[in-house]
This record gives structure tokens, C-alpha cells and sequence, in this order.
């Protein structure tokens, strides 16, 4: 598995952009990913994935969310083989709009490791993120729920509190913060107060130029990488 360099961003149109405009958004994004040298996720429904990853150089294809299956029966679930046979280099787990039992989350988070994808896991909670820390993901995104899709940013004690108590438990694991993200300057105080990592769904997908304002927020990873 490559190491992910901070600070990384996610674009994650959830299920607002399929098809021909995923792709398109895939594709600035993956021009910014190559002329600012960042690493940039890029999450798609499952149907997109091969498509992008075909069309794209520079982005982390990353899944919406994979089952803990084996290769076998498993009838409408998303099998992790597949996601890795297309090339996906990371998923989300655990997300709250498709939230995972503790022993399915141990299970799908085993396998992400046994295949090399990224997992990208999410707490709604302090008290979440300290209980998946245990679980030794990759990237731990701590998102209180209520913040999703509002506009409004975690407060700047819950970005210090939650990533000073995850990195107690693990060092190794990037603390992502992305609640409400709608501006390159939300981005940069994200990265600034302590973020690893960061990313938008509304904050793009709303805006009335998607790759402008995904370049404005890409710019602001840059300076605060540069400032820290």
C-alpha cells in the first residue's frame, strides 16, 4: 500500500453525480491532483469506479463502502475482490448513511488490509473515533452527524480534542475532518487546527463551477502544507 501524503483532500459527490458528470468531475480533479502534487480520493457510486479509475492517472479511486465477503455466495453485496480487480485504492466504512455493526466493520476493515485498499472510517463521535482507533484503520474521519451537509464546520476544539485522543491510541492513524467544508478557507483552518486530511460533498457539488471551486479548495491544502 502507498503512503497516503498529508494533506490530503477527499471529493466525495456521494450519490448527487453518476455517469458523464462524475466522470467529468473525476477528470479536474485529477489535472489538480497532478499540477499541485496532492493526493486526492475520489469516491464514485460502484458502476463509475472502473470507468474513472480507466480514464484517470493521479486520483485514489475510493469506493463508497464494501461488504466482508469472500469470493463465494454473497448475492447483492459489494464483494472487496472486485473493488480491487478495477483498480479502487480505498472505501469508505462505516459512513452515517450506511453505518456498519461493530463485528461487520472489525470484518470489512480485516479484509480492506488482507487486499491493500485504504480504509477511510467514520466516527460520529469522539467517544466513535476511540473505540475504531482501537481498530487500526488507515484514515479515521470524525464527523458528528449533525454537521453533515450544513454548511458548518466542527468547532476547532472538537478537530484538537478528537486528534490528539486518536493519535494517543495510534500515531500512524490520519485523522481526517470534512463536517461542512464549503471553501478553500474552511479548508485551510481544517488543516491548520490539526486535520490530516479533509474533503467536501455540497460544498462542490452546489457550487456554480465545480472545478473552481474544487482548484480554490486544493490551493488551500497547499497553503497550509506550506505553512505548517
Amino acid at each position: 500500500m502507498k503512503k497516503i501524503r498529508t494533506p490530503f483532500f477527499v471529493v466525495n459527490p456521494k450519490s448527487y453525480l453518476y455517469g458523464e458528470e462524475s466522470l467529468q468531475l473525476a477528470l479536474a480533479a485529477d489535472k489538480l491532483a497532478e499540477e499541485y502534487d496532492v493526493d486526492i480520493f475520489f469516491t464514485a457510486p460502484f458502476a463509475d469506479l472502473a470507468n474513472i479509475k480507466s480514464h484517470t492517472k493521479n486520483l485514489k479511486i475510493t469506493a463508497q463502502h464494501m461488504d466482508p465477503l469472500v469470493p463465494g455466495r454473497g448475492m447483492g453485496f459489494v464483494l472487496p475482490e472486485s473493488l480491487k480487480a478495477v483498480g479502487v485504492d480505498a472505501v469508505f466504512l462505516n459512513h452515517a448513511e450506511h453505518s456498519l455493526k461493530l463485528t461487520d466493520l472489525v470484518k470489512a476493515i480485516k479484509r480492506a488490509k488482507e487486499l491493500g485498499i485504504i480504509t477511510i472510517v467514520c466516527a460520529d463521535s469522539i467517544e466513535e473515533a476511540v473505540a475504531i482507533a482501537m481498530l487500526g484503520p488507515d484514515i479515521l474521519l470524525c464527523e458528528p452527524t449533525d454537521l453533515i451537509g450544513t454548511g458548518k464546520t466542527s468547532s476547532f476544539d472538537y478537530i484538537n480534542e478528537t486528534t490528539s485522543k486518536i493519535k494517543e491510541i495510534n500515531k500512524d492513524i490520519l485523522v481526517m475532518q470534512a463536517a461542512g467544508i464549503s471553501s478553500g478557507e474552511d479548508v485551510y483552518q481544517t488543516i491548520m487546527h490539526g486535520a490530516d486530511g479533509t474533503g467536501a460533498t455540497s460544498g462542490i457539488i452546489n457550487a456554480p463551477n465545480r472545478a473552481k471551486r474544487l482548484e480554490e479548495m486544493i490551493q488551500a491544502i497547499v497553503k497550509a502544507k506550506n505553512e505548517k
